[in-house]
């Protein structure tokens, strides 16, 4: 595994770019629920029987529960593999399909909130599964309820990019993110490319996606791509305070309201998803990605 990385890579092929099988958002909103409201507090959302990806629990609360989904791959530091996206994919799916859930968390297990990909798992080498990058991209773009993201230690790639889909997101105040696409040469992701310079402006998120320096949360949430910073140990407990108090009104207030901020620009972020990995697949695997490849891996010990 390598971490630190955070890009989609796959040395062979570009297979985890195409879509696979994913519902619209009215049939996300219109399906029954094919959970209980309140199901066991740890869960395997994958097809495989060994120790879980990912992890879910409800948390009660005042009129609706706080789902909270985990990432727990942490021997890898929650690097993402085709396992852990097909896992991740369904269970936000999930939440925001079942009766009785009002608000949404994501977090991750271990030190790391996610290292982003795990290119030995992406370099041809990693089962595949039914549900993959764009799917889960779809999944959180379409997302109906409250998301809130909950990120302490690093996050890297994705780890970072996600956090311009979130609705809250409390991150770690010595939390380390970066967008590592430029030093890979490739291309940022997740449609962070919409999504940075609508939270921060054109010139913050040019820096933010081309350099491939890091940021701490505290400069991350000075600059508004996160709500809250907070020491690393309050970073789940503050992100739960919130969801509780967001949990303690009426989902149908919840879900209208985020539809009317979020509805008219789901397409666009869509568009720019698309637009994104059409370029990624382009640029996979080109010699200025293998080079940049290379000089990554002989810089690890």
């Amino acid at each position: 595994m390598v971490d630190g990385v955070g890009v989609w890579i796959q040395d062979d092929s570009s297979a985890w770019l195409r879509p696979r099988s994913c519902r619209t958002d009215l049939q996300r909103a219109t399906a029954p629920s094919i959970r209980s409201p309140r199901p066991s507090p740890l869960r395997s959302v994958g097809r495989v029987t060994d120790t879980p990806h990912v992890l879910v629990r409800d948390e009660p609360g005042e009129l609706g529960a706080v789902r909270v989904v985990t990432m727990n791959r942490i021997d890898a530091l929650n690097a993402f593999g085709n396992r852990l996206m097909h896992e991740l994919a369904t269970a936000l799916r999930d939440a925001d399909d079942a009766t009785g859930v009002s608000v949404i968390v994501l977090a991750g297990n271990g030190r790391a909130f996610t290292a982003g990909a795990d290119l030995k798992a992406m370099g041809g080498t990693d089962e595949p599964f039914e549900l993959g990058w764009t799917d889960l991209l779809d999944i959180v773009i379409g997302l109906t309820k409250p998301f809130l993201v909950a990120a302490h230690g690093t996050g890297a790639g994705v780890g970072m990019t996600i956090l311009g889909l979130a609705d809250l997101a409390v991150v770690g105040s010595d939390a380390r993110f970066r967008c590592p696409f430029s030093e890979l040469g490739l291309n940022a992701e997740a449609a962070s490319t919409r999504t940075f310079a609508r939270r921060v402006g054109h010139q913050r998120a040019f820096w933010m996606l081309q350099s491939s320096t890091w940021f701490t949360g505290a400069e991350l949430a000075e600059a508004g791509l996160a709500f809250e910073h907070r020491p690393a140990e309050r970073v789940l407990d503050r992100t739960m305070e919130l969801a509780q108090h967001l949990a303690s009104m009426p989902l149908q207030s919840l879900v209208a309201t985020k539809e009317l901020m979020v509805g008219p620009d789901r397409d666009a972020l869509r568009a720019a998803g698309a637009a994104e990995n059409e370029t990624l697949a382009r640029l996979i695997g080109t010699p200025a990605n293998l080079a940049a490849l290379e000089r990554f891996r002989s810089r690890r010990p």
